[in-house]
This record gives structure tokens, sequence and C-alpha cells, in this order.
């Protein structure tokens, strides 16, 4: 499907591509794979829109990407996804400064944090990693029907692999908090989330997809322990011999392949790694995606629960 792979480069990717015209709007765009993808889709043209928690972060970004393309088209936006009112406050703003977005490319996320809580007393990894860009997508979904590509990239992880959405206590209320189950639960809402999106958006021209980035070190691991490091580096080296960690240029290049390949045209609710659709499996550690993070029924019920938490209904 894909004439891409582990190996391929966000530039490899987009080369040839010209995204002139064209309103991305990418966030944790301050840094790792959304500052990458920020910075090649720049490059192609792009209107680029980094949206993050600290402003200064980002201006330092735009720095950065200034720096190698200096007539980028550049802006910043204030989001913290784990504030539903700091969210809310984010559609606002785009509503009033941009005319459409193209492609939103849902990217930022923690990973395997100690046990603590959202603004709103969300688990926080749910809460930012699932509720934050439920909302925000949301917000955002009037002005992705007015863009002409109308794709939404959602970045999950192998990670999905370790729990599936626990329905009952999603925020850890009443069962014990293990940081890697509260993890892969939010991963597999990531891929929930993008078959919900599908079931509901496709029929209007919008399509969404999961994205699994491969094994990158970026600060998405800054809250792990060197124990902790260490356990996950052992356990994924077990379950895959072959394991290799991908520079970030490799990391970011299947959300850029996701967000513009030809061969995905007219197609959404799938997941993907190294640049191609996933196979389906249940049994394989090293690859491929669960049955339960595509069920459709799986994907209702977290939809019903997501506007039940975050009190706003999410209509098509």
């Amino acid at each position: 499907m894909s004439d891409f792979g582990a190996q391929s480069t966000t530039d490899e990717v987009l080369a040839g591509k010209d995204m002139s015209g064209m309103t991305v709007f990418i966030t944790g765009g301050n840094s790792g794979l959304g500052l990458e993808t920020g910075r090649a889709m720049s490059a192609k043209g792009a209107h680029v829109v980094l949206a993050g928690r600290d402003q200064s972060k980002l201006d330092e970004a735009v720095a950065a990407i200034r720096a190698e393309h200096p007539n980028g088209e550049l802006e910043t936006i204030i989001c913290d996804l784990g504030s539903l009112e700091s969210v809310r406050k984010c559609g606002a703003d785009a509503a009033e400064r941009f005319d459409k977005i193209d492609l939103l490319i849902n990217n930022a996320g923690v990973m395997a944090c100690p046990q603590s809580m959202t603004a709103d007393g969300f688990e926080t990894q749910f809460g930012t990693n699932h509720l934050g860009h439920f909302l925000l997508t949301k917000q955002l979904i009037p002005l992705i029907e007015k863009g002409a590509a109308r794709r939404i990239v959602n970045l999950s992880s192998r990670g999905h692999h370790f729990a599936p959405v626990d329905f009952a206590d999603p925020n850890f209320e009443t069962r014990s908090y293990d940081p890697w189950v509260a993890y892969g639960q939010s991963k597999t809402a990531n891929i929930l989330f993008t078959v919900g999106l599908e079931q509901r958006f496709a029929g209007g021209g919008v399509h969404a997809y999961a994205v699994h980035p491969g094994g990158i070190q970026t600060n998405l691991g800054r809250h792990m322990t060197e124990a902790q490091s260490a356990a996950l580096i052992e356990r994924v080296s077990k379950s895959d011999p072959d394991f290799a960690w991908k520079t970030i240029p490799q990391g970011a290049a299947t959300q850029c392949w996701a967000a513009t390949a030809e061969k995905l045209e007219g197609t959404g609710g799938v997941y993907c790694e190294d640049c191609h659709v996933a196979e389906i499996s249940d049994q394989s550690p090293k690859s491929g995606v669960r049955s339960y993070a595509l069920d459709k029924s799986n994907a209702d019920k977290l939809w019903s629960l997501s506007e039940e938490l975050v009190g706003e209904s999410f209509a098509a």
C-alpha cells in the first residue's frame, strides 16, 4: 500500500508535494514529533499552526523552523489539553483567526506519568491524550469541514496493546493505578476515537487516521524514572528482538504520510504504522492493531462516555 517504511523520514514522505494554501493545526507543536511535522510541512509551503501550553516554547519552535525556512507561514495558539476551559478557549480563538483547517494532527501526549488528575478531575493520561483531543476536535470540526484535505490524524501507539478502555472506571477511581495500563487505555481510546470520527464524518468527506510513530526518544517519556525506562526497553526488546529506535524525522513520517498520502484518499478509520495501514492482530507483540481498538461498538461506547465527561454533544 505504501512506497515507504520504518526508516522513511518526513522529508522523504512529503517529497514532491506542494502544500501551499493548506492550513495544518498541530497539537504538541513545540517539540518532538509535532515540531518535526511542522518543520517538514512548512518546508512544503503549508500554513502551520503550532498549538501548545507554553508560549515561550512555541516561540522557540517557530524560531527553530524559521531558521531553516525563513519564509515559513507559522502561527501559534495556546491549548492546554489538560484543561477543558483552555481547550474551549483555543477552539474559540481558532474560529476567530482561521478560515479553515485542512489537516488536524492531534500529536500531543503524556506517557507513564505518576497518578494525577487534570484540571477537570480526569486521570491525566486519559484526560490529556484522549478527552482533551476529543473536545478540541469537536471545537475545530466546523473549520475542518471548510478545508480541502479534511483529514484528522490521531497519534496513538503500540502501547494500546497494554490495555483496552475500561468503560466502567476510565479514571482509576476504584481500580489500582498502573501507569502503563493508563497509558495503554489512552492510546486505545485514540484509535477508537478515530473509528468514531470516521463513522460520523466520512459522509461529509472528513477522514480520520490513528498512527503509531514507532519507538522514539523524545520528551514524551519525561515522567519516567530510570527504572521504568530500563523496564520498558527490556519489555520491547523481548517482544521484538529486531526493535530499533527511530530518529524524530523517522518517527514523524507516519503521521505526515497519513495526512497526505493519495493512497488513503476516501478511506479512514484505520491504524497506521511504518507508513502503511496495519493488519489486525490480537497476538503479535511487535506490530498490528488489536481488534478491540477498532471495534465499532467500543467506539460508540467511548463516544458516549466522552460526551458525558466533557459535558458536550459532538454531533455529526
